[in-house]
């Protein structure tokens, strides 16, 4: 059974908040959403797949030294999906002024671990959002940092989100042809939106947005790694209508399945 740790598609709500004099605003309710439970069904309905969802701010706030370590050697892949890149390169630690001049604050890079993980033979998705790729005003920030060495794409260097009230639909290139075989994408909803990106020598694209001929799924390896990017949403809100889909289980199943495949 492959093991797979997903970050992101996590959200909190707070409100509606009241102001019920000039001084005091009172916040009537707070609501936690995983938008994730979508894809982690659907990884999970072949019964061959164990998925562990991860909120951003536990593996932002959870992980001390050492324990990242630990996940990259347990786990068979990975999801990282909304999840901006600041998430890998900053530290709680290096916040809290207690711990300031006390000793020399550093701790292992965990892109740079992510990087030796896959390139040993680990699996990889990086999946689109807002706070993916480049993502809304340059809030994803995987370009500027060697994230873009493990993406079968290149980052955009300005906000790269697409986006349409009429939605994007799907076209197979040869090469996604055989990943994607038995999956209708004759069926599938449109998508809200999608992230920009570029197609890079060492990936190879397996799916374009019909619509404006930009990557939608591509794929690379990287040593004896294998990495996949969809520059879409498994979640809402652009996959609000994808994630009601009647393919949705064989499209992740068979995207996981060319990420696992040694």
């Amino acid at each position: 059974m492959a093991k797979i740790y997903y970050v992101g598609d996590w959200a909190v709500l707070t409100g509606p908040v009241f102001a019920e004099t000039p001084f005091y605003h009172s916040v009537k309710g707070l609501d936690i959403f995983n938008y994730g439970v979508w894809l982690k069904n659907a990884l999970e309905s072949s019964g061959e797949h164990q998925v562990e969802s991860v909120p951003t701010w536990d593996f932002y706030n959870k992980l001390g030294p050492g324990d990242y370590e630990k996940i990259l050697a347990y786990y068979d892949a990975f999801i990282f999906s909304d999840i901006d890149a600041k998430l890998f390169q900053l530290s709680p630690s290096f916040f809290d002024r207690e711990k300031f001049g006390r000793s020399v604050l550093t701790f292992p890079d965990r892109i740079r671990l992510t990087v030796e993980a896959i390139q040993t033979g680990k699996s990889a998705l990086f999946l689109g959002g807002w706070y993916s790729f480049t993502g809304e005003h340059g809030k994803g920030g995987w370009g500027r940092t060697r994230i873009k060495d493990m993406l079968p794409v290149r980052c955009l260097d300005f906000e790269d989100l697409e986006e349409s009230t009429e939605g994007y639909s799907p076209a197979l290139t040869e090469a996604g042809r055989p990943v994607f075989q038995g999956v209708d994408l004759a069926s599938m909803p449109p998508l809200l939106g999608y992230n920009k990106t570029l197609p890079l020598a060492e990936g190879t694209v397996l799916m374009n947005v019909r619509e404006t001929g930009d990557p939608l799924v591509a794929v690379r390896t990287l040593g004896r790694g294998r990495v996949l990017a969809y520059m879409s949403d498994p979640a809402p809100h652009w996959g609000l209508n994808f994630v009601y889909w009647k393919d949705y289980p064989a499209f992740w199943l068979a995207a996981l399945k060319w990420a696992l495949a040694r």
